[in-house]
């Protein structure tokens, strides 16, 4: 436990639930290990509440905070400025202070390539499937037209936000499909991204991808779940059995995280402490 003084940094997170995350675990060990009297606590804020939670966070003289669902898109009024990534994502996951007061950034898209990036892929040649089309899916589309790929295939159940979704990338190129459409396409795709909470715990036996559907795969394609509890899904259970690639959202977690600390503190982040920590936070949660 951090000791806390009355000299002691304030930064957390927000959210509505708040209860799960693991981002204090990450944060308090890196916090730690670098020896600076700093905490990070989660801070539930009800989407009603969040205009006020954001003026106390200012007038507790808060040094920055990560934002979670339901609040990544509906920050942006609240802010003073925001960064030119998050206006393209739409969405903002980290906040620091300026002299002109709180600025929105994305840290997200960060966080999604980092584990893609280590791969040896000819990008301009990949064909992507991106599973949902909420603020997750957002990140990833972004992430991926800055990696140069071919294809981005979009698929969801509802026709209107599908639909509304891609109408809100003007710049980009994307391929709608409805969820009754998603694996027709799968045959040409190379990398697979869910960003539904499909096979999230505790429905941990459902799947948005079913082991015939990865079938249709090339065999050097990559699936990459942004889930990471549980580790590993059903998804990338059976994107293994089929021996495919597969990332899970644990690197994305960390990677999105070490970024938001360097922001905060102006230092590099220790990634191998935080993982460290975010492993052993996973196996000890009930």
């Amino acid at each position: 436990m951090p000791k806390i003084s009355g000299q002691t940094q304030l930064l957390g997170v927000i959210g509505d639930p708040i209860e799960h995350t693991l981002s204090p675990a990450m944060h308090n060990a890196a916090l730690e290990y670098l020896g600076l009297n700093y905490v990070y606590v989660p801070f539930w804020v009800k989407p009603q509440q969040l205009g006020v939670a954001i003026a106390g966070l200012e007038a507790l003289n808060v040094v920055g905070f990560n934002v979670t669902i339901p609040h990544k898109e509906t920050i942006l009024p609240y802010l003073a400025d925001v960064s030119d990534l998050a206006q393209q994502v739409g969405a903002v996951n980290t906040v620091y202070r300026s002299e002109k007061g709180w600025v929105g950034t994305n840290t997200d898209v960060h966080g999604f390539l980092a584990p893609l990036r280590q791969q040896s892929c000819l990008w301009s040649e990949i064909a992507v499937l991106v599973l949902g089309y909420g603020g997750a899916a957002r990140a990833v589309v972004t992430a991926c037209y800055d990696l140069g790929c071919r294809q981005i295939y979009i698929s969801g159940r509802q026709r209107e936000r599908l639909g509304a979704f891609v109408a809100s990338w003007p710049q980009i190129t994307l391929h709608p499909l409805l969820w009754s459409e998603r694996a027709t396409c799968l045959a040409k795709i190379s990398l697979v991204v869910n960003t539904t909470p499909i096979g999230m715990s505790p429905h941990t036996g459902a799947t948005p991808l079913t082991a015939e559907d990865l079938a249709k795969l090339p065999a050097t394609a990559i699936v990459y779940d942004l889930i990471y509890k549980p580790r590993p899904t059903l998804l990338l259970q059976l994107a293994m059995a089929r021996g495919l690639q597969t990332f899970d959202g644990l690197a994305m977690l960390l990677h999105q995280g070490a970024a938001a600390l360097e922001y905060w503190l102006g230092q590099p982040a220790p990634t191998a402490i935080m993982a460290t920590a975010l492993e052993t936070a996973l196996g000890t949660e009930k």
